[in-house]
């Protein structure tokens, strides 16, 4: 078995995947190859030599592999797994203040508003080349992804290329973890459905296991209260009846009321984060610290990346037709009825040898599904507008957003960005 991990060198999504695929015991035995790609030279040798120090700490029989040719990598290859992205923090500043600065208050500027359109147009450019080796390459190969945004990158590929592929992102994690701190149960003892798209999500069933007691209506009155919880996350219980994604500054990205309570400050930036006056002070150990042995393996950087995707391989390599709680997938068979069939989706799946077979979770409570309709026609214009290379279809994308108000100052914001990102998009008529 060939795994490939592309964007390895990302301190984040390729320590996590590497402590996943060295550490699986499910995997031992079974000649698995794991092969690390990146462009860039030195993080690359970095994680190959962390992930040799990792194997040899887990005892893995795991071959790792390292190059910086995709193509040498994907030749053969059973699975890949991508998280990449070209100069992301400075893109993705200019994604959020370049907007603000226009007149569109928008949030975080990464999945939904106006910046989105952007940061989906250079992760297609990035990831469709990736598609066409594949088809090329490795046919059969399953496509993991977690590049944001993830909806928006797995529409253009599902429509755009003849991969196998899903998206996987942790953010579910997140409600089931405020659902067993509210109401103080393990996890274990709850039956919980969610569904919705990426960041966008709701939840439709919380049951309790034992007793089979409807417990989400208890739940969203509680959350409505519930002073601990973000204000937005608050309000859509109270309004909508809903429990969403708790975490503001993402449900956000999608509505048009989203900064009135998390304001316009990028979390991200400076002027989110204090200056101190003095000497700088000694942070955490950084990976090549780990790599080079200066450092020796610890919890921390030892620790499994909660992800899905090793996981899901070993489902379907073991017929375990396992019970996953969110995989991104195209809503082709309708598994959320009030969701457009060519939509992706975000919802629970079994996983085993034949593949992901998504769940058919029913429809989204209305009028709150009308915001992820919105949000899935957007996706679709923006997937039109990169295969056509319209700009008049990028402009529709843009005014259809909930933020954006203006049509001359949607021309100019879109003039201004093609402009600004040019050595990352592509030219458009």
């Amino acid at each position: 078995m060939k795994i490939v991990l592309i964007g390895a060198g990302s301190a984040s999504f390729g320590r996590g995947q590497v402590v996943d695929v060295l550490s699986a015991a499910e995997l031992q035995g079974r000649h698995v190859e794991l092969c690390l790609v990146d462009v860039r030279e030195q993080t690359l040798d970095t994680m190959t030599r962390f992930a040799e120090r990792v194997k040899a700490h887990t005892g893995s029989d795991v071959n790792v592999t390292a190059t910086g040719n995709r193509r040498a990598a994907l030749s053969g290859a059973d699975y890949v797994m991508i998280a990449i992205a070209r100069e992301r923090a400075k893109l993705w500043e200019q994604d959020f203040r370049v907007p603000l600065a226009y007149g569109f208050r928008h949030c975080l500027g990464e999945n939904g508003g106006p910046g989105a359109v952007f940061h989906a147009l250079r992760s297609f450019e990035l990831i469709i080349p990736i598609c066409r080796d594949m088809e090329e390459l490795c046919p059969s190969a399953w496509l993991f992804n977690f590049t944001n945004p993830e909806s928006r990158v797995l529409h253009a590929l599902k429509h755009l290329t003849n991969v196998k592929a899903a998206g996987f992102c942790h953010g579910v994690f997140s409600v089931l973890e405020y659902l067993t701190r509210l109401l103080d149960r393990p996890l274990d003892d709850l039956e919980v459905v969610s569904a919705g798209i990426n960041h966008f999500y709701c939840v439709l069933k919380l049951r309790d296991r034992i007793t089979g007691t409807d417990l989400l209506p208890h739940v969203v009155q509680r959350a409505a209260s519930d002073r601990n919880a973000p204000p937005l996350f608050r309000k859509i219980a109270e309004v909508f009846g809903v429990i969403t994604f708790p975490s503001d500054d993402h449900i956000g990205e999608y509505l048009s009321f989203g900064t009135e309570f998390s304001g316009v400050k990028w979390h991200y930036g400076w002027e989110s984060k204090p200056v101190p006056l003095g000497p700088p002070t000694g942070g955490p150990p950084h990976l090549e610290d780990y790599a080079s042995g200066k450092v020796p393996l610890d919890a921390e950087v030892l620790r499994t990346s909660g992800e899905l995707t090793v996981p899901a391989i070993c489902d379907m390599e073991l017929d375990r037709k396992s019970f996953r709680p969110a995989v991104n997938v195209l809503n082709t068979e309708g598994y959320v009825e009030n969701l457009p069939r060519t939509a992706v989706v975000e919802v629970p799946a079994t996983i085993g040898r034949e593949g992901i077979s998504p769940l058919h979770v029913g429809a989204i409570p209305e009028p709150f599904a009308s915001y992820m309709r919105t949000q899935t026609t957007i996706v679709e214009i923006v997937t039109e507008a990169y295969r056509t290379k319209s700009r008049r279809l990028l402009l529709q994308a843009l005014l259809l957003d909930p933020v954006v108000n203006s049509v001359s100052a949607a021309e100019r914001l879109l003039d201004d960005m093609l402009s600004l990102q040019r050595d990352y998009l592509p030219r458009f008529d």
